[in-house]
């Protein structure tokens, strides 16, 4: 058997974003229609360590993803993706895919979600996470303006310079300032570490859509309570993964700001669209089936 290898610039010259977001999308069907199988996530080294796989039922293709996490290095992430199927497999850089899969579900949830003729954008984050939350943001929406919030004011601004080169249509600024930055702002993405809201809901318009993807344990928390309380949709990538480990979400649940009921998986919400209204949030934590999709798409290139 020959196992083809893709590096994280063979990955970025496969998948570009629009390919990425809609091979997501379409595994998001997959995983409503019942067709993977996926083992709980393995933590290792109170989560140093994470083990992540998902098996797809009709093409009887699986793929395994080994992270190791450390939030005081850059990249926080560094990942393998093992892809097997039918007499082919395939290893890869699971950093880049990591991102790309993450960028790629918010553009799905982002195109559900956000208003279809929104042109401001801020990220708040400036790490690995950021630039494809833009890309995917981008792939989706006629975004005219971005914002990128960080704590260090040259780090965003380095960000804006390089993203502004790749896409010298949209005006990017940067800076420091939270609310300054959300006060307008008609797509938000969190893409941070941080163990406590980023904002509060008094900061943000009246029509917004939210997306935050950046905390991935129940001890961090990007989202303020009274956003998830007051918000007409919150979409989760799956209710059992939020529940396990978004801290905003549970949160929110066990005070009961916000009832179990009212979380919508994003599969329910492709298989029959919302009518979104004013705040809006989509929360992910990630899934084995955005990896297997990333994969599926470099398997069969």
């Amino acid at each position: 058997m020959v196992v083809r290898i893709f590096g994280a610039d063979d990955v970025r010259r496969v998948v570009p974003m629009a390919a990425a977001v809609d091979a997501v999308r379409e595994a998001f069907g997959e995983l409503r229609a019942g067709n993977f199988v996926l083992p709980a996530r393995e933590v290792f080294g109170d989560g140093a360590v994470l083990v992540m796989s998902a098996y797809h039922s009709p093409t009887r293709t699986a793929v395994v993803k080994t992270i190791g996490i450390a939030l005081d290095q850059v990249p926080a992430i560094r990942a393998t993706v093992v892809w097997t199927g039918a007499g082919e497999q395939l290893v890869a850089d699971g950093t880049s895919i990591t991102t790309l899969r993450t960028g790629a579900v918010v553009g799905v949830a982002t195109d559900l979600l956000a208003a279809a003729d929104a042109t401001r954008l801020t990220v708040i984050g400036t790490g690995a996470q950021s630039a494809d939350q833009v890309r995917a943001v981008l792939a989706v929406r006629r975004i005219a303006e971005v914002t990128l919030v960080g704590r260090d004011a040259g780090k965003a601004a380095a960000l804006a310079r390089a993203l502004s080169e790749e896409f010298p249509e949209v005006k990017f600024g940067s800076g420091t300032d939270i609310d300054a930055g959300v006060g307008d702002a008609e797509v938000i993405c969190c893409a941070t570490s941080s163990s406590t809201p980023l904002f509060r809901a008094d900061a943000l318009p009246e029509r917004v859509h939210v997306n935050a993807i950046g905390a991935f344990r129940p001890t961090m928390s990007e989202l303020p309570r009274d956003l998830l309380a007051s918000a007409s949709l919150v979409v989760v990538d799956q209710e059992e993964a939020a529940l396990e480990e978004s801290g905003e979400v549970i949160d929110a649940v066990e005070s009961g700001a916000l009832p179990r009921t009212s979380l919508l998986a994003l599969g329910d919400a492709l298989a029959d669209p919302p009518t979104p209204s004013g705040r809006t949030v989509f929360k992910s934590v990630g899934l084995g089936p955005q990896d297997w999709a990333i994969a599926k798409l470099l398997a069969e290139s």
